[in-house]
């Protein structure tokens, strides 16, 4: 069951970065224009972030099993869809879908691991879910550099998105046979008010980060991100009119009450904003500074994204009474690893084994830190509230990450009108020292966190 439902996650992640390798061979093939091919990055992403909330509810409302299939299926259409896409048009279009596919998809992996699983299993799920997330990102840019490099069949960039079709088949196939019906109540309604603010509120924030810098930052983007926030505040007021009058809310916003998870939260929102960051503008550096191909700067990643998976996975041998100060501790060395390579490229290294070092003792603090803050954050939340937890939990990841990726890639570009290595290395090296206090910021949030387990700990 476990390995299913991490298959769909897996998918869901490796479909955000596995088409920035084919972008060029897609400009070159399809004649597309610079407005056609952002729209092709930034239309999957638009609508997995707007309707993850939304999915999460639909999954409580209709069956976690059900949605997760209707999830997997639309995923996997849509992939061929694009696979095939005649055109740009069409392109786009299937982009968008396989987005709301994912979105569908990918929120009732927490739920059913919430219900499904209890004590240890669950501990070791969510730590192979956490692992999951670290690797799909990575992966997604060295597997598309293969696909696109090996040119199978004279497909060029197409197989970067056929690849996911006889896995979602497969995996379509298995679903009903190991993952468990869960019981829908009956009468219970979508939340439209809620569908319709929250989504357009995700839209207006999402939209101008993922298209503000190709776009120059105009006016409207400003305008929309404000007009984004406000909205987010409407939503919150829609919820509790909902919850007031005995509806069913798109998010029951007394979920936030379970101990930990709002100070899990912040710490998760804090950490992936960085992490999106870092693994974007480290990018850029390695491709635009340096002159590697996409497919060695993927492989560059690999040590640290080895770490991250694999103490993401295996921290619970570490002592039961040192769990509580993991996701604190990892987070701020993951700081010092930024500070490091800061300190590194802004002295003129240009990689070589101390790199490699940094990268995995960066990996492997962040896996140390990010599984328990995951798991701890979760561990309060009733099962009858698991839809709501997941739906904030995965909206938070996807935000952030959006967020770091338009803030701290603009602010690299912005320092590298014209790349050169030292030019590029001193820009990253001043993202990495923002990287590192924010990361500061996610350790107070983690700490919070900590008390909180160690309280409940003390007092079980």
């Amino acid at each position: 069951m476990l390995a299913v439902l991490i298959t769909g996650q897996f998918m869901a992640l490796l479909d955000v970065t596995i088409v920035n390798v084919a972008i060029p061979t897609i400009h070159a093939k399809l004649h597309a224009s610079g407005s056609a091919i952002q729209l092709v990055v930034a239309g999957y992403t638009i609508t997995y972030a707007m309707l993850l909330i939304t999915g999460a509810r639909l999954g409580d409302l209709r069956g976690h099993r059900n949605v997760f299939l209707f999830g997997m299926a639309t995923f996997t259409a849509a992939s061929l869809a694009c696979g095939l896409a005649p055109g740009t048009g069409a392109l786009i279009g299937a982009r968008f879908v396989q987005g709301a596919g994912a979105a569908l998809m990918v929120p009732q992996i927490l739920s059913v691991i919430q219900r499904q699983f209890t004590g240890p299993a669950r501990t070791r799920a969510l730590g192979v879910y956490a692992a999951t997330l670290a690797s799909g990102a990575v992966l997604g840019q060295v597997i598309g550099g293969l696909l696109v490099s090996a040119n199978l069949l004279g497909a060029s960039w197409r197989p970067v998105f056929l690849v996911n079709v006889p896995v979602g088949v497969a995996a379509a196939l298995l679903v009903p046979r190991l993952v468990p019906a869960d019981h829908v109540p009956s009468g219970r309604r979508l939340d439209l008010a809620g569908l319709a603010t929250a989504a357009t509120a995700v839209l207006l924030i999402v939209l101008p980060l993922v298209l503000g810098h190709q776009q120059g930052w105009p006016a409207w983007t400003f305008a929309s991100l404000g007009l984004g926030v406000a909205l987010a505040g409407v939503f919150l007021a829609v919820e509790r009119s909902v919850t007031a009058r005995g509806g069913d809310p798109l998010l029951n916003l007394s979920v936030l009450r379970s101990p930990g998870l709002a100070a899990g939260l912040a710490a998760l929102g804090a950490a992936m904003i960085g992490y999106g960051g870092f693994l974007f503008s480290f990018a850029l550096h390695l491709q635009l500074g340096l002159g590697d191909s996409p497919l060695r700067a993927g492989l560059t990643f690999a040590p640290g994204a080895a770490a991250f998976g694999a103490m993401g996975y295996w921290w619970r041998r570490l002592p039961s009474r040192s769990h509580h100060a993991l996701a604190p501790a990892g987070l701020a060395v993951g700081a010092l690893a930024y500070l490091a390579l800061a300190l590194d490229l802004h002295a003129g290294g240009r990689g070589g084994l101390w790199l490699f070092l940094l990268l995995v003792v960066y990996g492997a603090a962040f896996g140390a830190g990010f599984s328990p803050l995951i798991t701890q954050a979760l561990v309060n939340v009733p099962r009858a509230e698991a839809a709501d937890a997941s739906g904030l939990l995965t909206t938070t990841i996807q935000l952030a990450q959006v967020i770091g990726v338009a803030v701290f890639g603009s602010l690299f570009l912005s320092l590298t009108a014209h790349p050169r290595p030292h030019a590029s290395a001193v820009a990253f090296s001043t993202v990495e020292l923002w990287l590192a206090a924010l990361t500061v910021l996610g350790v107070a949030g983690a700490a919070l966190l900590a008390r909180t387990v160690r309280a409940a700990v003390r007092a079980g």
